[in-house]
């Protein structure tokens, strides 16, 4: 089979592209703009493999999205491409609704073009995957609020209340995605995944920032009280589900992952700042030393969570490394590539604060 990657340069697609190159005999389209997020060197490990090709292309030109389906007829699609910091779309919303909304139907009308022009056995075989976020769902009651907060769980019907311009531009999208199937019949199938953390992460989110933050003896700066919980996946168990979901999952169906890690942002913090303290010599002692409360972001949410169970269930999908083993192994990876860091972050990022609304 031969799947399109769309954002195959970012953090979650390029471990998508890993996935597939070293553990399956698929081969893989990867269509990503390059922005500041994107990186070819995530992907050093298998470029030169001849199942890998890569298009630089903008989603939203569909003259060229037409060219790539074209020239590589791909069996599958998997959609990352998207713009995807929080913080980011507040400062500009513009490009999240552009590249999110406008890209993802730009995508979904070539693909529907190109799909009805196939044969009727590779119609039956072809999948739109469509790959979003829970940040979709809105928030969920937190143990300040209710002491039985943590039985409740975003599941795959949960009504969508997006809080920021970047969830409401993912809802957008996946309600497009819906509509496409309803109205075209295109086979498409949606995952919607907890917050993902480890290798090849640009360092605007929380945990690379923090690692970085803290081997250069900088604030490590936390929202508010840091009381917000998330739920954390590590991002090759997500690219392990992504994969079983294009190739084994039904069409039409919605399938939530996560992690089943619920922790604060400040108990992520601490648990980076004691491993750096048993793996780093360094005259900042305890690391926690520096971390840092500041304004809270604004429209914060203060708890996601994901309900797992319906891809355990149907598919036999769970998630392999637990939190405590999936940081490890994202501290250790940080500490040995940090020239991979210095190389991605330049003049657009130097993990400055963004999304502060005076």
């Amino acid at each position: 089979m031969k799947i399109m990657v769309t954002g195959g340069a970012g953090f979650i697609g390029s471990a998508v592209i890993r996935h597939i190159i070293n553990h399956t005999q698929d081969s893989v389209v990867n269509v990503d703009k390059l922005t500041y997020a994107g990186n070819l060197e995530s992907l050093a490990e298998v470029c030169e493999s001849n199942r890998y090709s890569f298009e630089q292309v903008d989603i939203c030109n569909r003259a060229e999205l037409e060219r790539v389906f074209a020239e590589h007829q791909p069996d599958a699609i998997m959609h990352l491409a998207a713009e995807s910091h929080v913080d980011r779309s507040i400062d500009g919303p513009a490009e999240f609704i552009q590249t999110n909304i406008v890209g993802t139907y730009t995508l979904l009308e070539v693909a529907r073009n190109y799909w009805n022009g196939l044969s009727d056995k590779h119609k039956q075989a072809f999948r739109y995957h469509h790959i979003s976020t829970d940040e979709v769902y809105g928030d969920l009651p937190h143990p300040d609020e209710n002491e039985n907060a943590h039985q409740t769980l975003f599941t795959e019907t949960t009504a969508y209340a997006p809080s920021s311009p970047y969830s409401a531009s993912k809802a957008s999208s996946d309600h497009l995605v819906r509509a496409w199937r309803r109205t075209y019949g295109l086979p498409t199938l949606i995952t919607n995944c907890s917050n993902n953390y480890g290798p090849y992460h640009f360092p605007e989110k929380l945990i690379p920032l923090v690692i970085l933050n803290a081997l250069e003896g900088k604030p490590l700066p936390i929202y508010g009280q840091g009381d917000q919980i998330r739920d954390w996946l590590y991002v090759e168990d997500h690219a392990r589900a992504l994969y079983k979901v294009v190739t084994e999952g039904k069409v039409g169906e919605t399938y939530n992952i996560g992690g089943h890690n619920e922790k604060t942002n400040l108990e992520v913090v601490k648990t980076i700042c004691d491993i750096l303290d048993e793996l780093v010599s360094s005259s900042f002692i305890p690391f926690t030393s520096l971390i840092t409360h500041v304004t809270d972001r604004p429209g914060h949410d203060r708890r996601y969570a994901i309900d797992a169970g319906k891809i355990e269930r149907e598919l036999g999908w769970k998630p392999e490394e637990t939190f405590e083993s999936g940081i490890r192994k994202t501290v250790q990876w940080y500490l040995e590539n940090q020239l991979w860091c210095q190389r991605v972050q330049d003049d657009s990022y130097q993990r400055e604060r963004l999304g502060v609304v005076s």
